[in-house]
């Protein structure tokens, strides 16, 4: 298999993080290495690269600052199976809660729609042929055209599994013979309704077409953890039963346009080879995953010998498995965990990471400290990077036909707002830009479809005018922002 970020360097990488992420370059600089090394270890052989460990990452610092959106955008640009979960879902066997073995068939299973999701584009063309030859099959029984097609000359039928063309002559069958000029007329309606349908001019017409009954019920086994922690494969059972979903079909009224996804999507896994799909699947998920495991920090006992803290702490020792590399059993079969590269993230703010249990600190050796946002980072942050809220807003308010701009001086004044925000009251970093934009805008908001062919400009009397004068005080930024 070919690795997917071959082509990025640790340098490119931190470029393309640059677009969406202001600041924070030791945590960037850190992810990049640890996805270059995912390729440096694929070029080893196969001895040497099965004792290359990957370097798991630790990302220490107060919310809002960037850590989730490091992660993510990290597993977007290597194209890798990517899972996020919060630590404080998961509980000691044995307690109430998820086990944390189920984050990595979480991983598993966003392995195999990643990889479906790439077959399905090779046979894009194919299925996408399937599905128009079905529709128009359909429109034909119809439309009167398919006692064409069963009575022209030349025409056949299945007859004992196999194709039996009949005879050049109709009238030896019995059926009503056509004229020329009638055969004439068919075919150019057929050619008709075929460069319609081709053309997408047909996509709202209703039809009636025969499409997979998803709606199947699924066979479920009562258990603490789900079926594949008790080793049961519902599937393999619904199959011996008659009762897997792509079994049943059913007769549904849609538009052409509806039925054409609905069929593409079927066509499309006539042609894909499961089997195939889901080795490869566990491939990248044991070799190229990457679980985001975030508030670590929440399951840091406070040396308490009882309560929460017993479950805590054995939560870390049921985690230190999954890191130390373990097999774990899934739907699609075994995965070893032992490559796959976990990201922990966690505030910190009660707790220390030497509070860990020591086995879970070895597992996680690279520590970054992410700093917090200043003034002027709020203020990269509304205009540069390429998701940036200022330009949603924009975005957004251009579906009312209404025009929205932001100067330099009206950016600086919602970033100072926001940040002096965060001193006063909680700090929860980025996120305060949303509370402080949406505020000022709020307004305009409910009243954009009133204004339409207007040009908003958002500079500092507008904002001041929104948030008012008093944005600043301590004691009131509480109840304005």
């Amino acid at each position: 298999m070919t690795d997917p970020g071959r082509a990025l360097t640790p340098r490119e990488i931190t470029r393309r993080l640059d677009e969406y992420i202001v600041g924070q370059d030791k945590a960037k600089r850190a992810v990049a290495v640890a996805l270059r090394n995912r390729w440096r270890r694929r070029q080893l052989g196969a001895e040497l690269a099965a004792d290359v460990y990957p370097k798991n990452i630790l990302l220490i610092g107060p919310t809002g600052v960037g850590k989730t959106e490091i992660a993510r955008r990290l597993a977007t640009l290597a194209r890798a199976p990517f899972v996020k979960v919060e630590a404080t879902k998961y509980s000691e066997v044995g307690y109430h809660g998820r086990d944390v073995e189920s984050m990595v068939r979480d991983l598993v299973d966003a392995a195999v729609q990643l990889v479906r999701a790439e077959k399905v584009k090779e046979v894009e063309a194919k299925a996408a042929a399937a599905a128009e030859e079905r529709l128009w099959q359909a429109l034909a029984d119809q439309t009167g055209l398919a006692e064409y097609l069963d009575q022209a000359p030349g025409a056949g039928a299945m007859e004992g599994g196999m194709w039996r063309a009949r005879p050049a002559t109709p009238a030896a069958t019995g059926l009503p013979t056509h004229t020329p000029h009638e055969l004439a007329e068919r075919d150019q309606a057929r050619a008709r309704l075929r460069e319609e349908l081709r053309s997408r001019r047909l996509e709202h017409r209703p039809l009636e077409i025969e499409v997979r009954d998803s709606r199947t019920p699924t066979l479920s086994v009562m258990g603490p953890q789900g079926n594949e922690t008790m080793g049961i494969d519902a599937q393999a059972l619904q199959e011996l039963w008659g009762r897997s979903p792509g079994n049943k079909t059913k007769v549904r009224k849609l538009t052409i346009g509806e039925a054409r996804r609905l069929l593409h999507e079927e066509e499309a896994d006539k042609l894909l080879d499961q089997d195939a799909i889901a080795q490869e699947a566990l491939d990248r998920a044991q070799n190229d995953g990457i679980v985001f495991v975030d508030e670590i920090d929440k399951i840091v006992s406070s040396g308490g010998s009882d309560g929460p803290d017993v479950s805590r702490e054995g939560v870390q020792r049921d985690l230190l498995s999954v890191v130390e590399g373990c097999a774990v059993y899934t739907r699609y079969g075994h995965v070893r965990t032992d490559h796959v590269l976990f990201l922990a993230a966690g505030a910190f703010h009660f707790h220390k990471p030497s509070e860990l249990i020591p086995e879970l600190q070895g597992r996680f050796p690279v520590r970054v400290a992410l700093q917090s946002l200043t003034e002027a980072d709020f203020a990269r942050i509304l205009a540069e990077p390429k998701n940036a809220l200022t330009r949603q807003y924009v975005e957004l308010f251009r579906t009312e036909n209404v025009g929205l701009s932001f100067t330099k001086d009206g950016l600086e004044r919602l970033a100072a707002l926001a940040f002096r925000a965060n001193k006063s009251t909680q700090d929860i970093g980025a996120r305060r830009l949303m509370t402080v934009l949406e505020k000022c805008l709020e307004d305009l908001s409910f009243e954009a479809d009133e204004r339409h062919g207007q040009t908003i400009v958002v500079d500092r009397k507008f904002v001041d005018e929104r948030l008012g004068e008093t944005g600043d005080d301590a004691d009131l930024i509480a109840y304005r922002l």
